[in-house]
């Protein structure tokens, strides 16, 4: 009998290596199947390929497609970020899908090329404010220039210059016509003074000398029925004084006018900032003085036949054709019609700025009527009669004259500014235009 165990013996082997005890309670998953290739498909049947019913490894749902975006292509360099935007030399995971705006990136939403710009910027500091030519104060309206002035209607034209030193804004009121006024008389002083002395105050002198030698001295009698009676003559008293004054007007007619004319140039030509003098003023007053006194006249006989139906529809005249001299002058066409016009348009404008005008005017006359009574009480009812009272009579009038020359000037300013600023309200328009206009 043989010593060596039978063949199939149930002895166990011992392993050939130690190591640790295995858990018989452990399930061994099994191995990982190599992937598939790239668009091939998976074998279901294959081992370790996951099934619906296996309770180890179930499916995974599939992402669904994504839509391709239109956009532009990224250029050279670009990294695409997760939300499909691009940032040139920068990578795409720093990029939200939310911000179509990298971060740290330079974005100009004005490209170079395109016809349109950045908004300019509003200048640092507060707005510059023109002095004046003298260096006074502001100008109302002048203290923001370039930009959008406050009180302008909507729509206004912003060409319109707020630092013209006689065209009034718009929005500037009755104070930015007295500034333009008051500018106009301290430029001009030296000039318009001797004009209106030659061309309004020497006529306004040989008028009322005339009006002393030629004045009516007779006073009505009492006749025998009580009743008062006219002196013999005294019609053609009346009527040859009236003549006389009347002639002496029209005979004075085109130096008036030349006067007139002569001082528009001298305000318009001084706000532009052009030189002047008055020997230049003079001759051309006298080349516009002959169609303005035409004008004038005109003007007169409206008035004159308003104020013959009653006295309120003759100042209206005086107020709507208050105008025609400065739009002739400028303009030199259809004055009357014109000045109708533009004083209805702005209605209540104009009748302010020339009612401040005739204000003046009015208080010429007062003053010259309180003169006239102090000579007749001085001289008498017939001064004329000895040389004495001749003489201070004749003095008196000189000085009433002289003493209404300021009225003048104030008359000549005050329409030709109103005339700037209501050319104002219709276009932008400046003082070296209307110097231009003058021609």
């Amino acid at each position: 009998m043989s010593d060596l165990p039978p063949s199939g013996s149930a002895e166990p082997v011992p392993p050939a290596s130690p190591g640790a005890p295995v858990d018989p309670t452990r399930s061994t998953p099994p191995a990982a199947a190599p992937a598939p290739a790239s668009g091939h498909a998976v074998d279901p049947t294959a081992p370790g390929s996951p099934t619906p019913t296996d309770p180890v490894r179930p499916a995974a749902p599939a992402d669904p497609p994504v839509p391709a975006q239109p956009g532009p292509s990224a250029p050279a360099g670009s990294q695409v970020g997760p939300g499909g935007f691009t940032a040139p030399g920068q990578p795409g995971a720093g990029t939200q899908p939310w911000d179509p705006y990298p971060a740290g990136q330079p974005w100009d939403p004005y490209p170079a090329g395109q016809p349109w710009g950045p908004y300019p910027a509003y200048p640092a500091g507060p707005p510059q404010v023109w002095a004046g030519p003298a260096g006074g104060a502001p100008l109302p309206g002048a203290a923001y220039p370039g930009y959008p002035l406050p009180g302008q209607p909507y729509g206004w034209h912003p060409g319109l210059d707020p630092q013209d030193p006689l065209v009034t804004p718009p929005h500037a009121g009755v104070g930015g016509w007295f500034s333009r006024c008051g500018g106009a008389l301290r430029r001009g002083w030296r000039q318009l003074l001797p004009i209106m002395l030659l061309t309004q105050t020497v006529p306004a002198t040989v008028i009322a000398v005339i009006s002393l030698a030629l004045a009516p001295t007779e006073q009505p009698v009492t006749g025998a029925d009580g009743t008062p009676v006219l002196p013999s003559g005294y019609f053609e008293h009346v009527f040859a004084f009236y003549g006389a004054v009347l002639l002496a007007a029209l005979i004075f007619g085109p130096l008036q006018s030349a006067g007139w004319a002569a001082g528009t140039w001298v305000v318009a030509r001084q706000a532009a900032g052009e030189p002047v003098g008055v020997g230049a003023a003079l001759r051309y007053g006298v080349r516009r003085a002959l169609g303005l006194w035409g004008w004038t006249i005109v003007a007169s006989l409206l008035i004159t036949v308003g104020a013959c139906f009653c006295l309120l529809p003759g100042l209206y005249a005086a107020f709507a054709f208050a105008l025609f001299g400065p739009i002739y002058l400028f303009e030199r066409q259809e004055p009357i019609g014109r000045a109708w016009r533009m004083f209805h348009q702005r209605f209540g404008m104009v009748l302010g700025r020339v009612a401040l005008v005739i204000c003046v005017l009015v208080a010429a006359a007062v003053l010259d009527g309180v003169l006239g009574l102090v000579n007749q009480l001085v001289f008498g009812v017939d001064p004329m009669g000895a040389p004495g009272t001749a003489a201070g009579a004749v003095t008196l009038a000189v000085v009433g004259a002289v003493l209404a020359t300021p009225a003048y000037l104030a008359q000549l300013v005050g329409l030709v500014a109103t005339y700037a600023e209501q050319r104002a309200h219709e276009a932008p328009v400046n003082a070296a235009r209307l110097a231009a206009e003058l021609g």
